[in-house]
């Protein structure tokens, strides 16, 4: 996509999901963020670069640096803060000072995560991408994710196979697996839905700008909590939309993942 001048842009869909996506981080401080996708990466980064400097990124290798584009970098263009080899991370991971932002293919309404397998799993529809360290990362660290297509076959009733665990398997595995064990958002292309209820069903928190709730309501699979009162996702202020157009995803990257 060619580069969109910020003198005449406007905040889109993407951009209001990129936003979204940072606040899912909001108030983390230092941890190591994992944000994992386009959209996602791009979230990641203009949270740090705007209200939670103290995030730590890695460059999806063995260092941590402090850049804010969200793209690929060269050895030379990293600007390098701590030395982050494998055997390191997991200090991370087992510690619960992580934020992780994964994709679902399905998620259900108590926060199950699949991206394993559609179908029996004995012989599945489609062969996904394996579980991916989601059980791991469900069990350790606050997990999020990202979904660029809602409809009901993918925020559904029962996810098919469950890689990352929700919040009534977590009730059900005691101590061991609630300790650190928190599915803070699901942000989508229609809306953010959280589980900040009673019984930690999912809540829908809000809707984008130009969606509705019925539109939410028919695009998922099973029954939302629906507050009184739903609140508008915001849009991107003066300062993030500069950064988002000139500095952490110049090239609009983002508007193929969520095209305006």
């Amino acid at each position: 996509m060619s580069p969109v001048s910020i003198e005449t842009a406007t905040a889109t869909r993407a951009d209001v999901c990129a936003v979204a996506v940072a606040d899912t981080f909001r108030g983390d401080g230092e941890i190591l963020a994992n944000p994992i996708g386009t959209i996602p990466m791009i979230g990641g980064r203009l949270a740090r670069a705007t209200f939670e400097p103290d995030l730590c990124m890695t460059d999806g290798e063995a260092a941590l640096i402090a850049n804010d584009s969200a793209y690929e970098l060269t050895a030379d263009e990293k600007i390098y803060e701590y030395w982050n080899p494998y055997r390191s991370m997991f200090d991370w991971v087992w510690s619960g000072r992580r934020h992780v932002m994964m994709g679902a293919t399905q998620v259900d309404q108590y926060g199950n995560q699949n991206i394993a397998a559609i179908g029996d799993y004995a012989k599945p529809r489609t062969q996904l991408l394996g579980y991916r360290g989601a059980p791991g990362n469900t069990i350790n660290d606050t997990t999020s994710y990202w979904v660029p297509n809602h409809s009901p076959q993918v925020v559904c009733a029962t996810v098919d196979t469950v890689c990352g665990i929700g919040y009534d398997r977590a009730a059900a595995l005691g101590e061991t697996a609630s300790r650190f064990h928190e599915i803070r958002r699901v942000v989508t292309n229609l809306c953010v839905i959280d589980f900040e209820t009673r019984d930690h069903r999912a809540r829908l928190r809000s809707v984008h700008p130009g969606v509705t709730v019925d539109q939410v309501v028919a695009a998922t699979g099973f029954e939302l909590v629906i507050p009184d009162d739903v609140a508008e996702s915001r849009s991107p202020d003066d300062e993030e939309l500069r950064l988002l157009y000139t500095v952490i995803d110049p090239e609009g990257r983002r508007e193929a993942e969520v095209p305006s």
